[in-house]
């Protein structure tokens, strides 16, 4: 596994970053545990969760995903080992003052999931998204005073349109505040907005990208084709609105033939396609397995080349 700065600060993570929302929702208690070892074992020390997750499943009050790694945490005694970043932004209860990036949700919501981590502080703390009814300065604020007392040790935006991300840094700047050191935003071969405008703005100001969504929910694996009936789900039906067009199945086709000539998947090459981006440090993947844990971390080893790379640029283009 090799290690990159998280943007301009000086902690070291692993290329590949293991998200857990599918942590007491696809995945049970035991087979994320599974994956959590096998991760670590493979060298990885970048973990990613929200206290959101995953609160949209049947009798999922929320938390349950940094419940679930605060226990595997304590039981392995590997919290000094992780690099733990974890969200805050979504709703976690009834009150009109249990959602957003206001101050009071802030600190609140920053106690619980240190209960949850069963943590003395959390190393990447993010904004989920933006919060536009919330003036930044007031979320920036709630932010740095979170640092200065050691509850947090880094923050981090996601989901931040470029305009916004920008005023945040330009705040953080004057006011002499702990500034966001990353983002995370979807992208992917088949989904590249954020190479308009946050791209050049990542790069110019140091902001290291932890890409979620990599994979387009499954798309770009050939796990749909052309020819083949989409499975009757909420899910295959946005990926099918979104992906199947031209440039969608152009991009497929580059993939796998790659893929092919190199011998490996085409997780692994849309993977490492984005691992030589500009600004990117660590993709984030989702695994229910070990089997597939194993396969995904297999892209830090894919040697693209320059051909190879300007062929996937042109397909998605």
């Amino acid at each position: 596994m090799r290690y990159r700065n998280l943007g301009r600060s000086g902690v070291k993570v692993a290329s590949i970053c293991l998200g857990t929302m599918q942590f007491g929702w696809t995945a049970t208690e035991e087979q994320a545990q599974e994956v959590l070892d096998a991760y670590v074992e493979a060298g990885g020390n970048f973990i990613d969760t929200a206290d959101v997750y995953s609160r949209w499943a049947e009798n999922n009050p929320g938390g349950v995903s940094e419940d679930i790694i605060g226990r595997w945490m304590k039981d392995r005694g590997v919290r000094e080992q992780i690099v733990l970043a974890t969200k805050v932004r979504g709703t976690m209860g009834p009150g009109p003052n249990d959602v957003g990036l206001s101050r009071r949700h802030i600190m609140d919501a920053v106690q619980a999931s240190l209960r949850r981590l069963q943590v003395d502080y959390i190393d990447l703390y993010q904004a989920h998204s933006d919060d536009p009814e919330v003036h930044l300065e007031e979320t920036l604020e709630a932010f740095d005073r979170l640092v200065r007392r050691g509850d947090v040790r880094y923050v981090g935006a996601s989901n931040y349109p470029a305009w916004r991300l920008m005023k945040a840094l330009c705040i953080s700047r004057e006011r002499g505040l702990a500034a966001y050191v990353s983002l995370q935003p979807p992208y992917s071969l088949a989904n590249r907005e954020f190479d308009k405008e946050l791209l050049p703005l990542c790069v110019e100001e140091g902001v290291g990208v932890i890409p979620y969504s990599p994979l387009a929910a499954g798309f770009l694996t050939g796990k749909y084709r052309r020819d083949e009936p989409v499975p009757d789900s909420a899910r295959a039906g946005g990926i099918q609105e979104r992906y199947f067009n031209e440039r969608g199945w152009r991009t497929v086709d580059a993939v796998a033939a790659i893929a092919g000539e190199l011998g490996v998947t085409m997780a692994q090459v849309a993977l490492a396609w984005l691992l030589q981006r500009p600004s990117v440090v660590s993709p984030i993947i989702g695994a229910n397995s070990v089997e597939q844990l194993r396969d995904l971390l297999g892209a830090d080893d894919v040697p693209l080349s320059a051909e190879q790379v300007q062929r996937l640029d042109e397909a998605s283009a």
